[in-house]
């Protein structure tokens, strides 16, 4: 799942499931849940379970919790330590136990929030550096 808007190439893609990836995309910001994404693609619940299964190998949330780490990634890369936060990052995106988001991310990303944070400002200091 690298890039979360490509879907798996080979096999039938539903226009359901495009609907609801991009639902997923659009909103990843807003409180959204299962039967949100399933009024997105105009399925049951549990249709859409079943279909993201099959399709994706996860679940709608697993779906949507992935594609909500990946933003919180792309933020902490980009923030400025001095006046961002892991916790206001995570927040952003709907992560509300800092444990939590700690121990997703850190599967994921293979590294803590903390430390993607702090990297990019170390990066940052040593190209003005260079450039000074």
């Amino acid at each position: 799942m690298t890039n979360l808007h490509d879907l798996p190439t080979g096999g039938h893609r539903p226009p359901s499931l495009r609907r609801s990836v991009a639902f997923i995309h659009e909103n990843a910001d807003s409180d959204i849940g299962l039967s949100e994404i399933a009024a997105a693609a105009n399925l049951t619940p549990r249709a859409v379970q079943y279909m993201y299964r099959r399709h994706l190998g996860v679940t709608p949330l697993e779906y949507l919790r992935r594609v909500r780490l990946d933003r919180a990634h792309r933020d902490l890369q980009a923030a400025d330590p001095t006046v961002d936060t892991v916790n206001s990052i995570a927040g952003r995106w709907g992560f509300a136990h800092a444990g939590r988001f700690s121990v997703a991310y850190r599967r994921v990303f293979g590294t803590q929030p903390s430390a993607t944070l702090r990297t990019t400002r170390q990066r940052d200091d040593r190209e003005a550096r260079r450039g000074a």
